[in-house]
């Protein structure tokens, strides 16, 4: 196993997350308090909250997690799925459960770091790229003609981080026929199911799909809970997932319990936690449309499928790494330059950022935007 390299979207957004006045690239959608999220809790759950012992707790999960978490889904029990402290964990415990030297693995490019790197230390890594000019479809062919004989899993991720791409049904289907027929694992990041913008256009979760289906799922997202820090895995395989829980011996050991009691309430609410988060976005989405349609000589938009973040392209000739320094130095407005999804992989676009669009502060924020614009209209020329 080889070093891990810094993690530079963490390592970027701890300089200017909490510093900067307008955080106008954040992944996950509007949050709630703690007395909000218990006024949804039935009585037999606001009440256990209040006798929670501050113990130790299954480093599984809760029975009761587990069931709250298998409800999310079709055919799936409560024993198909492991806990883990965030999705983080959750990837690093899969990767290293699945991968070892003489196996190989194809991931979608762009991505969240951990997603290429963590395969990458294991064994050797390919990547498949989503293309600003196919409309960041995913490339089957690409995908198909990457396989090898030792290839052992593909990665994916939709709706996507940081496009907002949700691939379509026959497209999904074909992956997981492809998939099969090779043997190969479908480890699917599914953080921002439920955050389609059209209802219609989501995709069933991979462990539904497919008997060596992995879906990774968390609180932080499509929920707006990060704080809780609870995510899981589910899939048909409880022996690969015993493998994982082992791993987790060694990292947490085992989640909070007033971190999985609450969890166990947003999702038992999810209905109502969710569908709030998607109305937020739906509105939110049409603000940063209107926004950068009022600036087209400096941007071209892409509206995204779903999830809080969309990745337009910055056209000014200073470059989008001078215009995102700029704004966070000058305006205290954070954007994703396109340098934090660079990929050991694969060619990744230069001239993109990530704005997210989850937060209930957003449209401040745009007019934040607006006001630094409209007076630097010849900075970039």
């Amino acid at each position: 196993m080889s070093q891990l390299p810094d993690f530079n979207l963490e390592v970027y957004l701890g300089k200017w997350e909490f510093a900067a006045r307008w955080h106008m690239t954040p992944s996950d959608a509007q949050t709630l308090s703690i007395k909000e999220l218990l006024a949804l809790a039935d009585p037999a759950d606001r009440a256990a909250w209040e006798e929670l012992p501050l113990g130790y707790v299954e480093t599984w999960g809760t029975p009761k997690l587990r069931a709250a978490v298998a409800a999310t889904y079709k055919g799936v029990a409560p024993g198909e799925v492991l806990a883990f402290a965030g999705a983080e964990e959750g990837l690093y415990c899969a990767m290293h459960a699945l991968l070892g030297q003489g196996d190989h693995a194809i991931v979608v490019t762009p991505n969240y770091q951990s997603a290429e790197q963590i395969p990458l230390s294991l064994c050797a890594t390919e990547g498949v790229a989503l293309r600003a000019d196919r409309n960041w479809e995913l490339d089957l062919a690409a995908i198909a003609a990457k396989i090898r004989p030792n290839t052992k899993l593909i990665s994916i991720n939709f709706p996507h981080n940081p496009t907002g791409k949700v691939i379509d049904r026959a497209t999904f289907d074909s992956l997981v026929s492809l998939c099969r027929h090779h043997g190969i694992w479908l480890f699917s990041d599914e953080v921002y199911r439920g955050l389609e913008l059209d209802p219609a256009a989501q995709l069933p979760a991979v462990v539904e799909a497919y008997e060596r289906g992995l879906s990774l799922g968390v609180m932080s997202k499509a929920y707006g809970l990060p704080g809780l820090r609870v995510g899981w895995i589910a899939s048909k395989d409880t022996t690969l997932l015993s493998r994982m829980e082992r791993m987790k011996h060694y990292l947490s050991i085992c989640n909070a319990g007033p971190s999985e009691h609450l969890a166990t309430i947003a999702l038992k609410a999810r209905d109502t936690v969710i569908g709030r988060n998607l109305e937020l976005l739906k509105a939110n989405v049409g603000l940063v449309e209107s926004f950068f349609g009022d600036f087209p000589d400096r941007f071209e938009w892409r509206r995204p499928d779903g999830g809080c973040t969309a990745y337009p392209r910055y056209r000014g000739a200073d470059g989008v790494e001078a215009f995102c320094r700029r704004l966070v130095e000058e305006a205290g407005i954070v954007l994703l330059p396109a340098s934090i999804y660079r990929s050991s992989l694969t060619p990744t676009p230069a001239d993109h950022f990530r704005i997210g669009f989850g937060r209930d502060y957003t449209k401040a924020g745009l007019s934040a935007m607006r006001e630094y614009l409209s007076g630097h209209r010849k900075l970039d020329r």
